[in-house]
């Protein structure tokens, strides 16, 4: 390692090193002295070492011949890779090197336990590879070797050597690999078509791609033989007949073999598809069954799938165009079949048809889009008529003006005539879905949006119900629309422009008419059509850049305080609007207008967080005030959601502070007594989680009220069931797709200080409040990430035993759904309490409730899993009580008692 070595003395001590030492006859760890010398004189004295020619390689194989050792293997590997990578010479010896490093190929060997030195397997498996494919010089010997391997009957060798040919493959040219292709072609072939290994499979097809890219890359000049084209060739001379065969057994893989050689290259392509399209056409005409028929679309398909990796057609002598009209009248042909499965297959060739630019000329794409609107539009089968919506919109954007014409068209009018004529609500909803599907370009956007908004003003004749269910379908179809077009900032600001402004305007209008008799107006203010409105709301709002949030928020804002109607479409409105407007005179109109707010928290609950809020504070008081006074559950819910989600993004300081304060003492006024005690947990419980997911110090604070609420005799279950909305993924306003302050790990540090009060207050609670501590703590539990809940386990588990025994199914179901994956990954105390788990878990299957049957016999399954010595004793008791359940009314708890029965039957037998 001496950098001040005198010039020579690197070779002096490696020639002595060369002829006086046999370093076999040394202990491993002088033989790994040795070879760390050598791997530094080639660091440091690289010019000198090359000096000595072909002696240095000659004197190296020497010092490796016959190593065992893989820790002293991995340095010597890396060595030879060196020698052959930086140039040294390997004279006449080239073939001794690559003896001397074969021989462990393919390497077979098992770490022992505990090893402290870490070599798995793999490493030397990598090791090697990289030796063995590191120089062209090797293939005469090589490529013998891959194929001797790959005949044998282990699957580690066939894999080994079919991964290694792969990366042969990337530096051989066809110089090396000629002689060797027909016995490399039969073994592969081989494997394709016998392999029992899905694996050996996979890496038998990446290797023939690997030969056939390889041959791709040779440059031809006008002397040399084609020998890609005579690989090809014998590819399709073995593979051909197999596609014609009447049983068709042997179709796919034959397939999968032609499409692993034409994914190499264009040229590839080009070849197998000129032979194989035009017998697919025919094989297809030739078969009627539609199995064979399907298979035969399957195999094209695959094909077409390939031909995306390259450039669009640009040669008029392309295999697609020139079997185009055969292929398209086949596809065509397979749509018409009454088969579902063929049709789905068929409409998936056609959109890949479809996205191949070029291919397909006017005529095809109107009929391909008229067979799709007929999908859409009259087939009874949802999943054909799924599969056509999803196509349509994959090749809008390619065709954008025969869709608006041919199919858009056709859906504004179905909606237009179901209308008239009361058509099913199915008819109704598929086209409305066709709608949002198809929305997948600008132009088909600026079309299809008017008409889902035209369409959410007029009511379908029926029952409320009806109109209710449209207005949440338009809805349902819009918030699609903006997830979709949420990637171009241009024609999500044309949405967001186009359908808030819409939707609030329509919703305003329908609460300020003071006789709201009109149809529209009454389905427009059911809690369901506003729930639906506010997410799309929230979908068209929360991808704004701040600077196009600001400009919007400064207009919606004043809407709901000052009343400022000016932004909305239409201006006959009968009257003022006042949301906020303070006093219960009673009037209908107010409390209509008030609902209003969930529109509201839709909207700012969505910006992102620098976006500036105007009279923000005075907004925070108003929905403070109005969620603490309200009667109404679904308004009062909706203001509390929007004042936590303002405050979770709220910046820190005394203007924060201020706001908490005042609402600490609406809370303190709204819970200690009145009509509104559960308005007031309601908004405790969001302001709870807007504060404990940003880590606020009065989060604890509001904890500690909650902690307490568990022993009130009225609100205790509420305040219970209120522990699994803290600990939830929130989907809305504090959820991190609208932008909410989300800190890491937020659940076990609530867990931390929340979990020793919990069960100090179960254990000093009465009787009659006990339930609400269990609810809580089993909430807590089922959402805890599993690491940390197994380290806490020996102290919770009698608390759970014992939430088993609670009569409240929301406790039974939620400790169930925590004690499951607690039996798989802590059995050693899960074993302890083995008794108890039994007798509660066989009577929990013939609880009232199916959702708690099928959980109990899925703790019943997982209890097999623990030490047999442990659970055999129960082994009859468990088996004959499990014989009920498989009566069960319900095939899900059937299914689910087999199962486990099952598992307990085969407790105890010999192999398990």
């Amino acid at each position: 390692m001496c950098a001040a070595l005198a010039p020579g003395l690197a070779v002096s001590v490696l020639k002595a090193i060369f002829q006086e030492v046999h370093v076999q006859s040394l202990l491993q760890l002088d033989r790994h002295t040795v070879y760390s010398i050598i791997t530094n004189f080639m660091s440091s004295r690289e010019t000198e070492l090359k000096s000595l020619g072909a002696d240095f390689t000659f004197g190296f194989i020497q010092v490796m011949d016959g190593e065992k050792d893989p820790r002293n293997l991995l340095v010597a590997f890396q060595i030879v890779r060196d020698i052959i990578v930086k140039g040294y010479a390997l004279g006449p010896f080239a073939e001794e090197l690559f003896e001397v490093t074969s021989c462990y190929f393919p390497i077979d060997f098992t770490p022992p336990p505990n090893d402290p030195h870490g070599i798995q397997r793999e490493d030397l498996i990598t090791s090697l590879r990289a030796v063995l494919t590191s120089t062209p010089a090797f293939a005469e010997f090589l490529l013998p070797l891959l194929i001797e391997k790959m005949d044998s009957d282990i699957q580690s060798a066939k894999l080994d050597s079919l991964q290694t040919l792969n990366a042969c493959c990337m530096i051989y040219g066809q110089k090396e690999l000629k002689d060797f292709l027909p016995s490399l072609w039969s073994s592969l072939r081989r494997e394709v078509f016998q392999t029992a290994s899905e694996r050996v499979e996979t890496e038998g097809l990446s290797a023939l791609r690997a030969l056939s890219t390889c041959l791709s890359r040779s440059v031809l000049s006008s002397d040399d033989e084609d020998i890609l084209e005579s690989f090809l060739r014998g590819i399709l001379q073995d593979c051909r007949h197999h596609l014609c065969e009447p049983d068709m057994k042997l179709v796919w893989p034959s397939a999968k073999l032609l499409q692993a050689a034409a994914g190499a290259s264009l040229r590839a392509y080009y070849r197998i598809t000129s032979s194989v399209f035009p017998l697919l056409v025919e094989q297809y005409n030739k078969h009627l069954q539609s199995s064979q028929r399907r298979t035969i679309l399957e195999v094209l398909l695959g094909f077409l799938e390939l031909r995306q990796k390259w450039d669009p057609e640009e040669e008029d002598k392309s295999p697609l165009l020139c079997s185009k009209g055969a292929l398209c009248s086949m596809v065509f042909s397979a749509l018409v079949e009454p088969n579902v499965q063929l049709q789905l297959v068929g409409i998936r060739v056609l959109t890949f048809l479809g996205l191949l630019q070029g291919l397909l000329d006017h005529l095809d794409v109107a009929r391909l889009v008229d067979s799709l609107a007929q999908f859409i539009l009259h087939e009874e089968d949802s999943q054909t008529s799924l599969a056509a919506m999803e196509a349509a919109g994959t090749l809008t954007p390619f065709y954008p003006e025969i869709f608006s014409r041919c199919l858009v068209r056709k859906l504004s009018e179905g909606l237009h005539s179901e209308l008239q004529e009361e058509s099913s609500q199915f008819q109704h909803d598929r086209c409305l879905q066709a709608l949002a599907a198809v929305s997948t370009h600008p132009s088909i956007m600026k079309e299809t949006v008017p008409i889902l908004l035209q369409h959410l003003q007029k009511v379908p004749k029926g029952s409320m119900q009806a109109g209710i269910h449209s207005v949440v379908s338009v809805c349902q179809s819009l918030q699609q629309v903006a997830l979709q077009c949420k990637k171009n900032a241009q024609n999500y600001w044309y949405f967001h422009q186009a359908v808030v402004p819409c939707l609030m305007g329509l919703a305003v209008q329908a609460a300020m008419q003071e006789n709201t008799h009109t149809v529209l107006s009454q389905v427009l203010l059911k809690e369901d059509s506003l729930s639906a409105m506010v997410l799309v709301i929230s979908a068209a709002c929360m991808y704004l850049s701040p600077e196009l949030a600001a400009q919007s928020v400064s207009k919606v804002v004043p809407l709901f305080l000052d009343g400022e109607l000016s932004f909305l479409p239409g201006n006959s409105f009968p009257s003022t609007f006042q949301p906020f407007q303070v006093g219960w005179d009673g009037q209908h109109p107010v409390a209509t207008q008030k609902k209003l707010v969930a529109l509201l928290t839709a909207f700012v609950c969505a910006l992102p967080r620098n976006v500036p809020i105007p009279q923000q504070d005075r907004l925070l008081r108003e929905l403070l005030a109005l969620s603490c006074s309200c009667d109404c559950p679904f308004t009062a819910t909706a203001a509390a959601k929007c004042f936590a989600g303002l405050v979770n993004k709220h910046p820190a300081g005394p203007q924060l502070d201020e706001l908490l304060g005042a609402a600490m003492n609406k809370l303190e006024e709204g819970l200690n007594e009145g009509p509104r005690r559960s308005q007031a947990l309601t908004l405790l419980l969001w302001v709870s989680k807007a504060l404990l997911l940003r880590y606020h110090p009065l989060a604890s604070r509001l904890t500690d009220k909650l902690l307490v609420l568990l022993g009130d005799t009225v609100l205790g279950p509420a305040a219970g069931d209120g522990f699994a909305l803290l600990m939830a993924d929130s989907p809305d306003v504090l959820g991190k797709s609208c932008h909410a302050d989300v800190r890491l790990m937020f659940r076990q540090r609530f867990f931390t200080e929340c979990v020793p009060q919990l069960v100090q207050g179960f254990h000093t609670a009465s009787p009659g409040v006990k339930a609400n501590y269990l609810k809580g703590l089993s909430h807590i539990l089922n959402h805890l990430p599993k690491p940390v809940l197994v380290t806490e386990l020996p102290t919770l588990l009698p608390l759970l035993l014992e939430a088993l025994s609670c009569l409240d199914r929301v406790v039974q179901l939620s400790t169930l759904h925590c004690l499951q994956p607690l039996l798989l990954d802590a059995p050693l105390v899960v074993s302890l309490h083995v008794d108890t788990l039994v007798g509660k878990f066989l009577g929990l299957t013939e609880s009232p409730a199916m959702a708690i049957r099928i959980a109990a016999l899925q703790c019943l399954h997982a209890l097999a899993s623990l030490p047999t010595p442990v659970v055999i004793p129960y082994k009859p008791r468990v088996i004959r009580a499990l014989a009920k359940p498989l009566d069960d009314k319900k095939r899900l708890v059937r299914k689910e008692a087999v199962t486990a029965r099952g598992e307990w039957f085969l407790l105890g037998t010999p192999g398990r």
